[in-house]
């Protein structure tokens, strides 16, 4: 298979020169920078209005194809930003480039999810549930069946003991998921949404005010649990404050503790990994998360679960 070439500085200037003919005057036209310094760059700051982003393979471009369609789907029912797109095309043969304006703000890495910025992201999950599903799938967004809470919390207990030994973490707090409970937190059938499935903190635009602005990167969407995007949360601003969007938007405590306890089992599972140098995230960030996602929450304390209506609906 052919190596896909990586982008430089001057192919991105030269690709931007062509978009932006009546953009910032003068030879050199729009600033240019890579949006993460080091390793391959696919995507970059364009000025201070734009965003392109590359493809660096033909799956990747797929996914940069369906993304185009999908927002323009989900923007009707969203109360929060999605990007829209400029222009789009292909940077090298098969390999495909897009455009999009710049949300405002920062990422909920830089600030604080406000409790008013709760229920912005309590109206992204009310609005995910609403999307068509069907009209999903014709745009091409794949089915998904969801996790084994089961595997994944043995899976879990593995990592735990890799930190251990590391002195990174204590197994016993992986203890309170049994596997009774892990069944019991098994996901309904006829549950499935639209998941945006990368509802991580660089993905959610916050203001200085703490309002939850835009969610960015649809290229990850499934047909899914939406307990995924709970657990995505749960990394992004902590599991008490995913949990109360989650509430908010309708959801149930089966849903909730089934979020919470995906986020936390995949929390340990990517730091073990990450101190062995496997991964992207580097492990002050995977440590983070892990911190987000572990901080306790009084639903999974006093919940008994039961077969709710909102947990088999939602």
């Amino acid at each position: 298979m052919t190596q896909a070439p990586t982008p430089t500085a001057d192919t991105v200037r030269r690709l931007v020169r062509s978009l932006l003919k009546d953009g910032t005057p003068g030879a050199g036209g729009p600033e240019i920078r890579p949006v993460v310094a080091g390793g391959q760059h696919s995507t970059w700051w364009v000025g201070t209005r734009h965003v392109l982003r590359l493809a660096p393979d033909r799956a990747a471009s797929v996914r940069r194809r369906r993304e185009l369609r999908l927002r323009d789907l989900v923007r009707a029912h969203l109360p929060v930003a999605v990007p829209a797109g400029v222009a789009h095309g292909e940077w090298e043969p098969g390999l495909a480039y897009t455009l999009d304006t710049r949300l405002p703000g920062g990422s909920a890495e830089e600030h604080d999810v406000s409790a008013v910025g709760e229920a912005d992201l309590a109206g992204l999950l009310t609005g995910l549930r609403e999307v068509p599903v069907r009209q999903a799938e014709a745009l091409g967004v794949p089915r998904v069946a969801p996790r084994s809470l089961e595997a994944l919390r043995r899976e879990a207990g593995r990592a735990v003991e890799r930190l251990r030994a590391a002195d990174e973490f204590d197994p016993a707090r992986l203890q309170q998921l049994t596997s009774a409970a892990a069944v019991q937190l098994a996901a309904q059938p006829g549950g499935a949404v639209l998941v945006h499935h990368a509802l991580t903190g660089e993905h959610l635009v916050v203001g200085a005010d703490g309002r939850v602005r835009g969610v960015l990167d649809w290229t990850a969407a499934v047909v899914g649990d939406p307990a995924e995007d709970i657990a995505g949360l749960a990394l992004a601003v902590g599991s008490p404050a995913a949990v109360r969007a989650a509430t908010l938007a309708g959801y149930g405590a089966r849903p909730c503790l089934r979020g919470l306890w995906l986020a936390r089992c995949d929390t340990v599972i990517h730091l073990a990994a990450g101190l062995k140098g496997r991964g992207d995230a580097s492990p002050g960030l995977l440590r983070t998360r892990l911190g987000r996602a572990w901080e306790a929450i009084l639903l999974e304390r006093v919940t008994e679960l039961r077969d709710e209506p909102h947990d088999t609906e939602a």
